[in-house]
C-alpha cells in the first residue's frame, strides 16, 4: 500500500539534495527509507517502493539500491531498483522491481503510444501495397497472410482491424519497464515499451517499440543500436551497431556487426550480421553473415545467403516494384545475383548471375548455374548432397527459443507433402519435355532456363527415388508395432483418420498445412468468426499438431497414382514390393549423400593443409583437424542410417509375409 510522503521524510530528503514540484503528489510504500536517494528531482505523480537490495554488478563492485542524481517525472518505482545518473529525465513510465537504469540520456513517454504495434512494414515492394501491420503476437504466418492475400480484399480489411484492435487494446500514455531490467551507458529511449529481463547496454537510440522480454528468453540490445518502429520478441539480441527502421525481429533472432534493414520482418531463429536488408520476408532460419550481401524484396526461409548475394527488385522503367521468392531451404553461392521476378524452389541452389526471371517452384532440390550468361538448370540433383541433408538436421537442433509461447509454427520435415507435390509435378515437366523435344536433344528449355539432357534423365531418376522413400516412410510408419492376421486388417489400419490432406498443400512461411484448411482458416477471418490474433495463432496451431494425420491422408490419397495399386485393394504383396522398392530408394540416396561426404575428404580437399610438410605431414595435418572419413560423426550416422532402415523394412516384411 502507498501512503503520502511524511513531513520528516521531506526534510531528510531536502537535506541529500532532493526538490520536488509539489510533494503533495509523492506516494510511498509503508516501510520506505530516505536513506538511498540523494540529488533527486520529483514532479507529477511520484511512487516510490522500498530500497533494501544491494547488487553486485561486473568486477564485484557492489552498490544499494535507491535513486541518485535523477530526475522524475510521473513515475512508478517498484522495489528494490537502482536509478542513477540520468543526465535529462525519465518521463511517464512505470519500472518493476530490480530494475537498474545508469548513465542514461533521456527514458520518456510522449503521447499516447502504442509501442511499435500498429506499424506498418513495407515488405516486398518498396513502394507499397504489401504492408504488414506488425504487432506483440505477430507470427511468420499472419504476416504471410497479410502480405501475400492481397487479392482477397474481406481477409486484409479483416486483418488490418484485428490487428488495430489489438494496438488500441495495448495502447497507453505511460510506458513500462519490467521486473530485472538492466538499462546502462544508453541514449534516447523515447515510446519503449521494455519486458522484464531484457538487458540494455550501450544502445544510441530506440523510438517507438517493444522489447518482448521474458524471464525465460531475455532481449538484449546492446552497443550503438538505433532502432525507431520496431518490436523485439523475446529470446532475441541486437547488437554492435545494428539499425533497424519499421522491422519485426522475432523470437531468438541475432541481428550485429553493424547489420542494417528498413521496412523488413525477421522471424524466428533469423541471424544476419554486416550486411544489409531492404522490405524482405525472412522466414525462420534466414541467416545472412556477410557484409557485401544486400537481400531486397524477397521472400526467405530456412535460407542462407552467401557472400556478396544481391538481388534486383526493379528494371529502371517503374522503380523497385518487383518481388521474388527463394522457397524454403534454398541458398544462393558467393557473387550470386538474381533478377526480381523470379521464383527458386525449394532447396535449391543458386549460382552466378540470372538476369532471366527464372520460375522453378515446380523443380525443388535443383540447382540453378549461370554459364556465358544463360541459366541452366539442373534438376533433384541436391537431394544427393551432403549439405542438403546436413541443412535438415541442424535447423532444429539450433532452434534458440526459450519462450514457452512460441509464436511461429515451425515444420523442419525436408520431404513433406508440400515438397514432394511439387516433385510429382517435376516429374510430369520433365517427361513432357522429353517428349516434346525428343529424346536425343541435348538441350531442353524450360520457361527462360536450359536443361540438358543428362540432367533432365538425372532429375526423372532423383525425384522417383525421393518419391518412392516419402511415400515408403510414411506407409511403413503407419503399419508399425501392428501384428496383422490378414489382409483386410491392412486395408482397415491404411484407411486415412481424417478425409483433410487430400489435394495441395503450402508453406505459409514455415508451416506445412493442406490448401484446404488454410483456406477454411481464411474464410473464417473473413466472416468475422475469428477475430482476435490469439483465436488466429490457436487455429494455425491446431492445423501444425495435425500434420501427420493430414499427411498420412495426402499419401494414402496418393498410392493408386503412384503406385498403379488401388489402396482398398491392396494386399501384403504390394506393400513387401513398396517396402522393397523404398528399402532401395533410402539406401540408393544415403550412398549417394555418402559419396559427396567422401569429397570433403579427398586430396584436393587437403590443399593448404601442412603446408610447410611433406604429403604425409599434411595427411596429418589434414586428419588432426578434420579427422578421418570413417569416423566423421556426419558419415557415421549415414551408415547407421543405411542399417537402421533395411532393419526396419525388414521387421514389417518379416510381420506380414506370411499373408502374401
Amino acid at each position: 500500500m502507498y501512503r503520502k510522503i511524511s513531513p520528516t521524510e521531506i526534510e531528510q530528503l531536502l537535506r541529500q539534495g532532493c526538490s520536488a514540484e509539489n510533494w503533495a503528489t509523492v506516494e510511498v510504500k509503508e516501510g520506505f527509507s530516505t536513506e538511498h536517494i540523494h540529488n533527486a528531482r520529483f514532479s507529477g505523480a511520484i511512487r516510490l517502493g522500498l530500497f533494501h537490495h544491494t547488487f553486485t554488478r561486473p568486477g564485484g563492485i557492489r552498490k544499494h539500491s535507491g535513486l541518485r542524481n535523477v530526475t522524475l517525472h510521473n513515475v512508478c518505482i517498484e522495489d528494490d531498483c537502482l536509478i542513477e545518473n540520468v543526465n535529462n529525465y525519465i518521463a511517464n513510465y512505470s519500472i518493476g522491481d530490480h530494475t537498474i537504469i545508469e548513465n542514461c540520456d533521456l527514458i520518456v513517454t510522449e503521447g499516447y503510444s502504442t509501442f511499435g504495434n500498429g506499424v506498418e512494414v513495407a515488405v516486398l515492394n518498396e513502394t507499397g501495397g504489401r504492408e504488414v501491420i506488425i504487432s506483440d503476437k505477430l507470427s511468420a504466418h499472419i504476416a504471410y497472410f497479410m502480405a501475400l492475400y492481397r487479392h482477397r480484399t474481406e481477409l486484409i480489411s479483416r486483418l488490418k482491424e484485428i490487428s488495430e484492435y489489438y494496438t488500441q487494446k495495448h495502447a497507453s500514455a505511460t510506458g513500462t519497464i519490467g521486473c530485472n531490467v538492466l538499462i546502462t551507458n544508453t541514449g534516447a529511449i523515447k515510446n519503449v515499451r521494455i519486458g522484464d529481463w531484457s538487458c540494455i547496454e550501450g544502445a544510441s537510440r530506440l523510438q517507438n517499440g517493444s522489447i518482448n522480454s521474458c524471464r525465460e528468453a531475455a532481449v538484449k540490445v546492446g552497443r550503438g543500436v538505433m532502432c525507431d518502429d520496431f518490436i523485439l520478441s523475446s529470446g532475441a539480441e541486437v547488437d554492435s551497431g545494428a539499425t533497424l527502421c519499421r522491422c519485426f525481429v522475432g523470437q531468438a533472432c541475432k541481428l550485429g556487426h553493424n547489420y542494417s534493414a528498413s521496412d523488413s520482418l525477421f522471424f524466428s531463429n533469423c541471424q544476419g550480421e554486416n550486411g544489409e536488408a531492404c522490405a524482405i520476408f525472412a522466414g525462420p532460419f534466414t541467416v545472412t553473415h556477410h557484409k557485401s550481401t544486400l537481400l531486397i524484396a524477397g521472400m526467405f526461409s530456412f535460407m542462407n545467403a552467401g557472400s556478396g548475394s544481391n538481388q534486383s527488385n526493379h528494371m529502371y522503367k517503374l522503380g523497385p516494384i518487383h518481388q521474388g521468392t527463394l522457397e524454403r531451404g534454398a541458398k544462393t553461392t558467393s557473387n550470386s545475383y538474381i533478377l526480381w521476378p523470379s521464383r527458386v524452389g525449394a532447396f535449391s541452389l543458386v549460382m552466378g548471375r540470372h538476369v532471366n526471371h527464372s520460375d522453378t517452384s515446380n523443380l525443388p532440390f535443383s540447382y540453378l548455374i549461370e554459364q556465358n550468361n544463360t541459366t541452366y538448370l539442373v534438376p533433384g540433383v541436391n537431394l544427393r548432397s551432403v549439405g542438403t541433408i546436413r541443412d535438415a538436421q541442424k535447423w532444429p537442433k539450433r532452434d534458440r527459443r526459450t519462450d514457452p509461447n512460441k509464436l511461429d509454427l515451425i515444420n523442419y520435415n525436408l520431404l513433406s507433402p508440400y515438397t514432394v507435390q511439387k516433385m510429382f509435378k517435376g516429374l510430369e515437366t520433365l517427361e513432357n519435355l522429353r517428349y516434346a523435344s525428343g529424346e536425343l536433344s541435348d538441350i531442353y528449355s524450360f520457361h527462360s532456363a536450359k536443361i540438358r539432357n543428362s540432367s533432365l534423365k538425372s532429375g526423372i531418376k532423383f525425384y522417383l527415388t525421393a518419391i518412392h522413400k516419402f511415400m515408403g516412410n510414411s506407409i511403413i510408419k503407419r503399419l508399425e508395432n501392428i501384428k496383422f492376421s490378414s489382409n483386410e486388417e491392412i486395408r482397415a489400419r491404411l484407411k486415412p483418420d481424417t478425409p483433410t490432406g487430400v489435394g495441395e498443400w503450402v508453406d505459409i512461411s514455415g508451416l506445412i498445412a493442406p490448401k484446404s484448411e488454410i483456406e477454411a482458416l481464411l474464410a473464417a477471418i473473413e466472416a468475422g468468426e475469428v477475430n482476435r490474433l490469439k483465436q488466429i495463432n490457436a487455429e494455425l496451431e491446431r492445423i501444425h499438431n495435425a500434420y501427420y494425420t493430414y499427411e498420412w491422408t495426402w499419401v494414402y490419397d496418393k498410392i493408386e497414382k503412384f503406385y498403379h495399386i488401388k489402396p482398398e485393394e491392396i494386399t501384403a504383396a504390394d506393400i513387401i514390393s513398396i517396402v522393397e522398392q523404398w528399402r532401395e530408394a533410402v539406401v540408393g540416396l544415403d550412398k549417394m549423400v555418402y559419396e559427396d561426404a567422401r569429397k570433403e575428404f579427398s586430396l584436393a580437399s587437403r590443399t593448404g593443409f601442412g603446408a610447410d610438410g611433406t604429403r604425409t605431414e599434411k595427411d596429418l595435418d589434414f586428419e588432426q583437424v578434420r579427422g578421418d572419413f570413417e569416423s566423421n560423426p556426419f558419415v557415421k550416422a549415414v551408415t547407421d542410417h543405411i542399417k537402421t532402415k533395411s532393419e526396419l523394412g525388414q521387421e514389417l516384411i518379416s510381420r506380414i509375409e506370411h499373408l502374401a
